[in-house]
C-alpha cells in the first residue's frame, strides 16, 4: 500500500467513525426530546416553570415539595406523556413575557396565569382551565370595603400581575398609593405588619390565605375582571405539546378528575 492511499484509506475510517458518531448524536438527541411524540427539553420529564408561592395553585408543603391545583392538572399531563413532571421556580417576569419558553429553561408553565392579549402575542395558551376574579384583602375589622375607601392610602400589589394592571386604572382617580412586591408572599407580608393597608391578588389566593391566618384577614371587595388562567407553550414551537394538554384538560373535566382537583385545592366548584 503506498503512503498516499494509505492516508486515504485513514480518512475514510475516521469520515465513516465520525458519520457514525454523528448519527449515534442524532439519534440519542431525538429519543431525549421525544415522549408519545411531543417535544420535550429534558429525558422523562415535563418541565414546568411557575413562580412560588401562589397557594393553592403552587407552594411548598412541609415537606419542600412543590403542591397544589396547577401541579396536579400537570401532573396529568406528565402521566399521559410516559414522564414525570419536573418543576422550576423562576420569577414571574420571565414567565409571562414568554423568555423562559423561548430560552429552553421549560417545556410549558402553569403559574395561574390569566389569559391576555399581550401575553398571547409571546406564548401559546391553552384553553381556559380556571376563572379567576380579583380581590382586596384588608386586616379584620379595617374599614375598608372598596377603593374609593383607599383614598391616600398604600394598596399593596403584586409585580407583573392582572391585579396590579387593574389597581393601575384606578390609581389616579381614586388616589390610591400603589406599593409593589416582587411576589406574594412579600405582599402578603406587608399587608400583615401595616405595611400597607390593603391588597389585591385573584380570589382564591385570598381565601387560601383566609384559611392559615383565621380570623386575622377578609376579603371585603370583588373585581370581577374576567379573566381565566390558562397554561402556556412556546410560542407556534410546540403545537404537539399544546394540543395534549387541552386534550388532558378536556378528558379530566369529563370524566370528573377536574372536579376532584378542585374541590381538593379550591373548594366546591361552582355551578359543578
Amino acid at each position: 500500500m503506498t503512503f498516499h492511499s494509505a492516508v486515504r484509506k485513514a480518512g475514510l475510517i475516521v469520515a465513516i467513525a465520525a458519520l457514525a458518531a454523528s448519527a449515534g448524536c442524532a439519534k440519542k438527541d431525538e429519543s431525549e426530546v421525544q415522549a408519545s411524540g411531543v417535544k420535550l427539553i429534558e429525558k422523562g420529564k415535563l418541565t414546568v416553570c411557575t413562580h412560588l408561592p401562589y397557594a393553592p395553585f403552587q407552594s411548598k408543603d412541609s415537606s419542600g415539595k412543590v403542591v397544589g391545583f396547577d401541579v396536579e392538572v400537570m401532573d396529568l399531563v406528565a402521566k399521559e406523556l410516559g414522564v414525570e413532571q419536573k418543576i422550576v421556580d423562576t420569577p414571574f417576569e420571565g414567565i409571562k413575557s414568554g423568555q423562559d419558553l423561548n430560552t429552553g429553561k421549560c417545556d410549558a408553565a402553569a403559574a395561574g396565569m390569566t389569559i391576555t392579549e399581550e401575553r398571547q402575542k409571546v406564548m401559546n395558551f391553552s384553553d381556559p382551565y380556571f376563572d379567576a376574579t380579583q380581590a382586596m384583602l384588608v386586616k379584620t375589622g379595617k374599614p375598608y370595603k372598596s377603593l374609593d375607601d383607599l383614598k391616600g392610602k398604600k394598596f399593596g400589589v403584586q409585580a407583573a400581575t392582572t391585579g396590579r394592571d387593574y389597581a393601575r386604572k384606578f390609581e389616579k382617580e381614586k388616589g390610591l398609593q400603589l406599593v409593589e412586591f416582587e411576589d406574594l408572599a412579600a405582599l402578603q407580608q406587608a399587608l400583615a405588619n401595616g405595611q400597607v393597608e390593603a391588597a389585591i391578588n385573584d380570589l382564591p389566593v385570598w381565601t387560601e390565605y383566609i384559611k392559615e391566618h383565621t380570623g386575622g384577614f377578609e376579603v371585603t371587595a370583588e373585581f370581577d375582571t374576567g379573566e381565566q388562567y390558562g397554561f402556556s407553550v412556546k410560542k407556534d414551537s410546540n403545537p404537539e405539546l399544546l394540543k395534549k394538554i387541552n386534550e388532558v384538560l378536556a378528558k379530566a373535566k369529563q370524566d370528573g378528575t377536574y372536579d376532584t382537583i378542585y374541590e381538593k385545592w379550591i373548594g366546591k366548584r361552582p355551578n359543578a
